[in-house]
């Protein structure tokens, strides 16, 4: 005799040896029927806290210079001040579903918001050793909120998750956009000290965390359903996840490895614009507090087209239009800085910043719309930052290298022309209307013999 789970589907499907295949268990979402007002507050401190993931990287890029004459460090030793972060991404992504299962994802949310003010606390000490520790925690506690980010969105706001991750991605460059902006001006306001310039940015960081203080206080998400039939001696892969996939498990999907791709080169695109677009733009005659406007100023674009292109590339078709127009963008941006940077630099500026907010949306998109559920996206989103982030870290560091040996920028550019090819395949991949399948965890046969 087959018995079904009674928390299943009253009328399961069955293959076709008649066995009884039977869903995973559904989360219940915590806070359910939350108010208006909860709901809110809840998207604001998601919104902040996103607005915080980039603000520790982006405001070195502008001081950058100043670092190096100070501590009369070279090209390839200053960019690990923003490679560290970037690997930090990476290689800490890895701990997040371990993180969140002991503490719960609202608590570990509040947490990285604390560790990430005082990594950027500690670049105040007068020491070479505090500035690059404190680069560390702030890479550890931004790579835990890029995974944990996406996957509170597509558990809380599943009903908006198009909007909220539109949101999310405008923080991203926001956040990136004032520190970049900001960084040059506050340090001639606190005395031409860079130290200070860096510091003060803990003070949004604390501001998030003191938001966040009513999710902090919320209760973890449970599950439905026992995860197996009682008696049937099954096992789950994590015992807080009783019948949910493993990671493992979506290791061998090709869509997963897309998005990871696309992630991992777009990023690593960003990042060394991030870095080094400034010291272009200073190398070709223009002065430090420009530059580092110009790169504030790729950020306005990018946000716009970050607010817009999750809802409109769910209308396109074919799919992959949206990823090519990311692409043709970063490139003509590129092209521009390596033919007249200075000539036209809020052009190029424009046109990079429009091709870099449709491509990091898109891939945080993909993250959500190529999993099936909360628990696939936890998945999904440490998969394609931890693998992602880790080859993007190789990006400032080879563009720091190539212009090195070379002295010039001509082929850190042409460089990232190239990898935009790699970008413009694996987004086309990304971009198909699939979800990962864990099947041999995602369903499971249950026979009960009477």
């Amino acid at each position: 005799m087959k018995r079904l789970d009674p928390n299943t589907d009253p009328e399961p499907s069955r293959t076709e040896e008649g066995s009884v295949l039977v869903a995973p268990p559904r989360r219940t979402a915590p806070g359910g029927d939350r108010s208006r007002l909860g709901l809110l507050v809840l998207g604001a401190g998601l919104i902040l806290i996103g607005l915080n993931l980039r603000i520790g990287v982006a405001s070195v890029g502008p001081v950058l210079g100043d670092i190096l004459d100070d501590l009369r460090l070279s090209a390839t030793v200053g960019s690990l001040l923003t490679t560290i972060p970037v690997f930090a991404f990476g290689a800490f992504a890895f701990l997040t579903p371990g993180l969140t299962r002991r503490f719960g994802m609202h608590r570990v949310l509040g947490i990285l918001m604390i560790v990430l003010a005082a990594g950027i606390a500690l670049r105040l000490q007068p020491s070479l050793l505090a500035l690059f520790s404190g680069t560390v925690l702030v890479g550890a506690a931004i790579a835990v909120g890029n995974v944990l980010l996406p996957t509170a969105i597509k558990s809380d706001f599943s009903h908006r998750a198009g909007l909220m991750m539109g949101l999310y991605s405008t923080a991203l460059f926001l956040g990136a956009a004032l520190a970049s902006g900001l960084t040059v001006p506050i340090m001639s306001a606190v005395g031409g000290s860079w130290r200070w310039a860096l510091g003060i940015w803990a003070v949004p960081a604390v501001l998030a965390a003191l938001l966040w203080i009513p999710q902090m206080l919320r209760r973890p998400a449970s599950f439905s359903g026992a995860g197996a039939v009682a008696g049937s001696g099954a096992r789950a892969d994590s015992p807080s996840e009783i019948g949910e996939p493993s990671f493992r498990s979506i290791l061998t999907e090709p869509i997963a490895w897309a998005v990871t791709g696309f992630m991992g080169l777009q990023s690593m695109s960003y990042y060394a614009a991030l870095t080094w677009v400034p010291a272009i733009f200073q190398d070709s005659g223009m002065a430090a507090d420009r530059a580092g406007w110009m790169l504030s100023f790729s950020a306005f674009p990018a946000i716009l087209t970050c607010l817009f292109t999750p809802s409109i590339a769910q209308r396109l078709r074919p799919r992959w239009i949206g990823v090519a127009a990311a692409s043709v963008l970063v490139g003509a941006g590129f092209a521009g800085l390596l033919v007249a940077p200075v000539a036209g630099a809020y052009v190029w500026m424009t046109l990079l910043g429009m091709g870099q907010g449709a491509a990091i949306s898109l891939s945080l998109s993909y993250i959500v719309w190529r999993s099936p559920d909360a628990h696939h996206t936890g998945h999904v989103s440490t998969m394609a930052q931890g693998f992602g982030y880790l080859f993007a870290g190789l990006g400032p560091l080879g563009l720091g290298w190539l212009h090195t040996v070379t002295g010039s920028w001509t082929a850190p550019l042409i460089a990232l022309l190239a990898l935009l090819v790699l970008q413009l395949v694996s987004g086309a991949f990304a971009s198909q209307d699939r979800h990962v399948r864990a099947r041999s965890a995602h369903t499971r046969e249950v026979l009960v013999r009477g």
